[in-house]
């Protein structure tokens, strides 16, 4: 048993000796231990439909196709070759020669400044449209009645009645 300091923490570890290798295994402190109970997902109501309805859905996206060459471990299989070569001491084998059908080489400056004057086409048009639609009659607004206060209301009022001698 042993003990080490690892991204700022100290750790328990153990080590000992396989095929004339020291291994280090890291152990676990008893606060970093859950406990499996609490990992379990709370238990749900299912009705048999909802259970036919899931396994229809798993039934509709399998594929029985998967032996065709698009899905196949090409990079394992030639790893798997050069490995054997090595342990053999045989000559590696030949890296297979690229496709000559890639895509065609863009000029990307090209391609960019291609985009932006379609854009700005595209624009052009959008506004020229916009000032070909009439435009909507909007009704003059009404300018809103000028508000007085109290006392204003009151000298006006006091000033037109006639006074008394």
């Amino acid at each position: 048993m042993t003990k080490y300091a690892w991204s700022g923490r100290e750790r328990l570890g153990v080590l000992r000796v396989k095929d004339d290798v020291i291994v280090l295994h890291a152990m676990r402190w008893p606060d970093e231990i859950r406990d499996p109970a609490e990992l379990l997902p709370e238990p749900v109501e299912l009705i048999e439909d909802e259970i036919d309805g899931a396994l229809a859905l798993m039934d509709s996206m399998v594929r029985d196709d998967l032996d065709d060459p698009e899905f196949r471990d090409t990079y394992t299989d030639a790893l798997a070759k050069v490995i054997e070569a090595k342990r053999d001491d045989k000559p590696l084998p030949k890296a297979p020669e690229p496709d000559e059908t890639g895509g065609k080489v863009l000029d990307l400056m090209t391609a960019l400044n291609e985009s932006v004057a379609k854009a700005k086409a595209s624009r052009s048009e959008d506004q020229a449209e916009a000032n070909e639609r009439p435009k909507k009659k909007t009704a003059a607004k009404k300018q809103p009645a000028k508000r007085t206060t109290a006392k204003k209301a009151a000298r006006k009022a006091s000033a037109r009645r006639p006074r008394s001698a």
